[in-house]
């Protein structure tokens, strides 16, 4: 369930490039969630003690998530919970559903998880004759309506639809006749929900964090929806990836203000839930809760090089920074996790590359990702070694591209073979040259581009167009070459060269410093993510010192998940909706 297209990546990036409203979209909030993201931040004190905490915590969870495991399971049933371990997707599909089947539940209420949304719970409930399933995140109810449209974005899952196509789709399945505005928008489909909780027989949540030294979950939204969905049925089925697990509430405290602030730039989500089952003699809380560990390729991970995937805590601040994510948005990955997460995480979890191959390449490596990630998972790295692993099985079953790219090595390796192939590229492919200076102008002075080569070199020119290589006594190393000589006649090259004056930054043609002092843009704009804690650099609350000292002697730190979900000013607007899991 993990891909979500039936079409190839180039189909997926082509669709994608055509919604110009999407791109636009994507790239409001990418901006607007980047200049939050940073505020918060900064408020929090140094950034980067932070972030070292959070990746200790994260790797130690995983380095003994057996054992966490084993005390979460054991408390959630000392509280009287019951607790079903799934290896894959359909066993964690068919233990609730017969679950609804065995209590006769015919009305499901479910708050956002991606963990659901991986192994399909939705229309694996929607087979089991006579239930109705409502998805309670404002963002996952659009989608819902709209005939199940996919999600673009881990926390802003309808970012891709604007006010208009809402109202549509509001029209069309519910009957509204209002307007388009946001408010309103998000007022109907509030007082639609709200009359479906009130019949509500089982909730379905998924789990930001587990507790394993108390049994309980913590849930982080910012519509409440996950609480309203738990304050009335007698059921509650909680979703949660294996990894989803802290030691105790110091940890998940830690994590909780992390993530609020690198998934939408809040100190922490309007709403931050601790639940179990209900104990004796208290009102809240379910009567029967059930907690469903999905494990779906995770293992897979374990002790590899890809291990360091499962530290993700869904906060999306990857997608938020990523190039290739702006131009080509959530679709064009064909994965219900996008951005360079999903790049990583989708082969991972399915366990071969069958359908995610291109994926660890829709990537610059600007690793801009993992200067952001709040737990310091080296994203850009992760993607490297996957793209080796796939050359390595390549090679070994295509022994024709092998020996091209030993011979394209052998000729590059050389200078003098390398010299000689520089001489005759021009010749060799000025046949193949075509005019366009709208393409090549600015580049070649003869303003010709290659749109197509032969053989091997054609997987280049599919989805590029490459300029055509100016003839030998043009090319660079014989410009060079030609200028060296004349500036040695001129008192040496040194002397052509501007120098900066010296103690300076770099400097604009007017001799305006680019850079002020404190490392910041002349605009204010930070320049680097270390710059943007520049003015930070206060001593680190003590708390901060307090977990890396218990983490040095190995005491327990923690993991997460996210569900923020700010929709009710942002719901149906134009960038989409925000929420998370």
């Amino acid at each position: 369930m993990i891909r979500n297209s039936d079409h190839d990546f180039l189909t997926r990036v082509k669709e994608s490039e055509q919604d110009t409203f999407a791109q636009r979209a994507v790239a409001k909030a990418q901006d607007a969630q980047w200049i939050k993201r940073e505020s918060a931040r900064r408020d929090l004190g140094n950034w980067e003690d932070w972030r070292n905490l959070g990746e200790q915590i994260r790797q130690h969870v995983v380095r003994y998530l057996p054992d966490y495991l084993e005390e979460f399971s054991d408390n959630v049933e000392k509280n009287g919970g019951h607790v079903f371990f799934a290896q894959t997707d359909v066993e964690a599909q068919q233990f609730i559903k017969n679950l609804a089947i065995e209590k006769q539940v015919k009305q499901v209420v479910k708050s956002k998880s991606m963990v659901t949304s991986e192994i399909g719970l939705d229309k694996a409930l929607l087979e089991i004759p006579g239930l109705d399933l409502l998805e309670t995140d404002l963002a996952e109810f659009i989608l819902q309506e709209d005939d199940w449209d996919e999600p673009t974005h881990l926390v802003f899952p309808a970012l891709h639809k604007n006010r208009d196509q809402v109202r549509e789709v509001f029209i069309k399945k519910l009957g509204y006749e209002g307007d388009n505005d946001p408010q309103h928008l998000a007022r109907f489909a509030r007082k639609v929900m709200r009359e479906r909780f009130l019949k509500n027989e089982m909730s379905i949540t998924g789990c930001n964090f587990a507790i394993a030294d108390n049994g309980m979950i913590n849930l982080d939204t910012n519509e409440g929806n996950a609480d309203l969905c738990m304050a009335i049925p007698k059921i509650q089925v909680v979703c949660m990836g294996m990894e989803r697990i802290v030691p105790s509430l110091k940890e998940a405290e830690v994590l909780d203000g992390m993530l609020a602030r690198s998934a939408v730039g809040q100190k922490i989500t309007t709403y931050c839930t601790f639940t179990s089952k209900q104990v004796d003699g208290e009102t809240d809380g379910p009567e029967e809760f059930y907690v469903v560990i999905i494990d779906n390729g995770r293992s897979n991970a374990l002790g590899t090089d890809f291990e360091p995937i499962l530290q993700c805590i869904r906060c999306a601040s990857c997608l938020n920074v990523c190039p290739i994510y702006r131009h080509i948005g959530g679709h064009g990955y064909g994965s219900i996790y996008p951005g360079p997460v999903g790049s990583i995480l989708s082969p991972v979890l399915q366990g071969n590359y069958d359908d995610f191959s291109e994926l660890p390449y829709a990537c610059s490596l600007c690793s801009a990702c993992t200067a952001t990630c709040p737990v310091k998972i080296p994203l850009h790295k992760l993607l490297i070694k996957h793209r080796e692993i796939e050359m390595d099985d390549k090679h070994m079953a295509n022994i024709i591209d092998d020996t091209v790219m030993k011979v394209v090595g052998l000729g590059t390796g050389h200078s003098s073979l390398f010299r000689t192939a520089l001489g005759m590229d021009h010749m060799a492919l000025a046949p193949l040259a075509r005019k366009n200076p709208d393409v090549a102008e600015n580049l070649y002075s003869n303003g010709k581009h290659l749109e197509w080569m032969p053989f091997v070199f054609g997987g280049w020119t599919k989805v590029r167009d490459l300029p055509d290589p100016p003839a030998h006594s043009k090319n660079f190393r014989s410009w060079f070459a030609k200028h060296k000589k004349e500036q040695a006649k001129q008192g040496g090259l040194e002397a052509a060269v501007p120098q900066a004056p010296k103690n300076s930054n770099a400097f604009r043609p007017t001799g305006e410093p680019v850079l002020r002092a404190d490392g910041y843009h002349q605009n204010g704009h930070p320049i680097t993510e270390a710059h943007a804690h520049a003015k930070s650099q206060t001593k680190a609350p003590s708390r901060v010192g307090h977990h890396a000292a218990s983490l040095a002697g190995e005491n327990v730190p923690a993991g997460s998940h996210i569900d923020g979900d700010d929709i009710a000013k942002a719901a149906a607007q134009q960038e989409g909706t925000r929420n998370h899991d």
